[in-house]
Parts: C-alpha cells; structure tokens; sequence
C-alpha cells in the first residue's frame, strides 16, 4: 500500500510556483518501463506535466495508492510497525520512508529579528511576482530556486537584491550537450554513496544554479548581475533593523568557479578516454564570476527598500510523525544507502541514498530495486522484534 497524503503528486501539485520547470530534459525523466514520449525530449517539464507524468505511471502500474491518507504517526508494534493516517490505522511488518528531504523550508532563525512590516514569505508560499507587494526584493540564497526566483522577480520591474552564500555553479549546455547530459553519461551520477569520501558534505550540497528554459540559458551570477540583481554577502546577522552581509563574496564565487571548472575538466577527460571528443563540441569554459566593485555589507530594512524578503535557503525533512528512535542530532534519519537503524524500516528518495542520483527522477529506480532486495531478505527472515 503506498500512502499519500493528498493526491497523486501532492506536493507538486500545491509547494510549486507556477513558473517553475524541472531541472532535468525531459529525456531524463524516466521510470521503470515508463519515460516520457512527447515531441520535446531536449525540452523541460512544467509542474503540471509533472504532475500528469507521476498521475501516468501510477495508473500503468496500478500501484496500489491510497489518497489523502496523512500520516499522523508510525511507531512500533507486533512484529512490525503501527501506522496511523487520516484514513485508518494499518499494521505492516515493513515500512518504506518516501516522503523526501524538502517538506519544511529551513528558514533561519534571523528571520525573526526582520521588521514586521516586510513580507517574509518561502518558495512554498510563493506563486508569481503578483502576489508580492510593490518594491524591493531580497531573495536569500542562491541555488536553484534562489537564482530562478531572483531572475522572475527582476524581469516583473523589481529592484532585487541576492543574499549569496555556498553555492553550485554549471552551465545549462556543455560542449553542445546539456551539463545533465554529461553528467548521466559519464557516470558521475551513478557514483556510489560507499565511494565518496565525504558523504556527509555530499548530502548536504546545494542545487545546482540551473534552470529548464526553451532556449537552454544558463542562469549563474553573471546572468543576474547583467539583469540587474544587486549581489551581497551571505546574510550574516540582524542589528538594529540592518541586515549585515559577510564580506567574502570574491571567495565564495572563486571557490565555486574552481569546482565547476574541475568538473568540467573531469567531462573533458572523460570524453577523451571513451573516444566521445568527435561527437561532442570543443572544450570551453565560462568567464569568471564578475565580483561586484562595491557590495553592500549592511541594508536597512526599516528604510522601506525592501518590501518582500524570499527566502531561498533550502529545505528539510519532516519527520514529526515517525515514533521510531532513528533520527540523528540534526532530524536526519540514520541509515545506510536506504537501510535504516530499525529493523525494517526504509528509505528513498533522499540525497545520494545510494547514487548522486538518488533525488532525481530518473535516479529512483536503482535505489528503489536494491532497497526493495534488501526488504524482502527482511521479510523472509522472522525476526523478533
């Protein structure tokens, strides 16, 4: 039985602004004997062809889906586990966590130290520019959503400024090929949680700075400073109604174009080795992150510049409602690629679970066929529970 708590793909359906698009072509959306056939396959999925994708493959599979079933709690019970949800109570001697890692926006605790009259609002509460007062914006992190939301506010004749803390610089395209392209065929995506040597980190890296347009634009920092978007610092503290920056942005943005660029150097080599260098563009690499002459360190909130602060600065799990002593210091449950600390109980659907892949679509199936072997070892042994 697989348990949702609103319909197929709820989350889709009601935490997405309306702009968005995935980040992977849509050739890269694929599941086990399902994938997308449509005219597009360089294109990139809306919300709601995402969400008819998700509705598609249940329906093929007639997975056995029960709707607006909420989980309230799952706690042990004979010889398995007790689960409580809006539509019953159940009783399974395995359970399979699939709920993510981005059901909470993690909004810090600065936050509360903003001025009342500016409008604090996540990428769940977000929608479009038109549902924001008039004026300034301040969007805080810059990753994917971040980047996306910095450059759609622009564009609707917003002044915005972009809090800039770690993150994740690529192309859209590589070499005539989309960066995810290369990322997919030379393997680096299917690299193994056992194989990296800070796991830790790894789970916890920013998105990417990539969006999923028609025309493959690349969206980094350059793209937004030539829009417009004022960047600063990391947002460091509240004082007196100013919010004060950190001052390394040359730092942050060197430290991320020497990542990206030793990236890029791995897909060269790559190509080179398994004979791909004829079929693909010549090597090339991106101008420097420009760093502004003079970025801001302070901004006075109480100075109405700013009406709207976004706050772009990531996601985590929710698991209020899991009764098992598994969860580490930091809410994080403790497992291994899948396997939790709990006889069993699983995971999926969790940064690198078992691949670098692991949150993406097309990256679940793996996971998904080694994590189920594991389960049904389980259920063939009776344990004492």
């Amino acid at each position: 039985m697989v348990l949702e708590r609103g319909d197929i793909a709820s989350s889709w359906r009601t935490q997405r602004w309306d702009s968005l698009r995935l980040l992977t072509p849509n050739w890269q959306s694929r599941l086990p004997s399902y994938g997308y056939e449509g005219p597009d396959p360089d294109g990139y999925m809306s919300m709601g062809e995402v969400v008819e994708f998700i509705e598609g493959f249940a329906k093929v599979t007639g997975a056995p889906v029960l709707s607006e079933a909420n989980v309230t709690s799952v706690r042990p019970g004979h010889e398995g586990y007790h689960v409580v949800s809006s539509r019953g109570e159940l009783h399974c001697r395995a359970v399979i966590i699939a709920s993510g890692a981005c059901n909470r926006p993690a909004v810090p605790a600065l936050a509360n130290a903003v001025p009342a009259p500016i409008e604090q609002v996540t990428p769940f509460d977000y929608r479009n520019p038109d549902h924001l007062a008039d004026g300034g914006v301040l969007v805080v992190g810059a990753s994917a959503t971040g980047v996306q939301l910095a450059a759609e506010l622009q564009r609707s004749g917003r002044p915005v400024t972009l809090s800039v803390g770690e993150h994740v610089r690529l192309p859209r395209t590589y070499r005539g090929r989309d960066v995810l392209w290369w990322m997919d065929a030379s393997g680096l995506w299917d690299q193994r949680y056992d194989e990296i040597d800070d796991l830790t980190r790894a789970r916890r890296l920013p998105s990417p700075q990539l969006v999923g347009t028609s025309a493959r634009d690349t969206l980094d920092l350059n793209a937004l400073t030539a829009m417009g978007v004022e960047l600063v610092g990391r947002w460091a503290d509240v004082r007196d109604g100013r919010a004060l920056f950190s001052g390394g942005l040359r730092n942050m943005f060197t430290l991320a174009d020497l990542k990206m660029g030793r990236l890029l150097d791995t897909f060269d080599a790559w190509a080179r080795a398994d004979g791909r260098d004829a079929e693909v563009g010549t090597p090339e690499r991106l101008a420097p992150t420009r760093v502004p002459e003079t970025a801001r360190l302070q901004l006075d909130l109480r100075s109405g510049e700013i009406r709207t602060i976004v706050w772009a600065t990531g996601f985590r799990p929710d698991y209020r409602w899991l009764d098992v002593p598994v969860l580490d210091q930091k809410g994080h449950l403790r497992h291994e690629g899948g396997v939790v600390d709990g006889p069993g109980l699983y995971a999926l659907g969790l940064p690198v679970l078992r691949r670098r892949k692991s949150t993406f679509i097309h990256g679940i199936e793996d996971d998904a066929r080694e994590v189920v072997e594991h389960l049904v070892r389980h259920l063939a042994v009776k344990e004492p529970f």
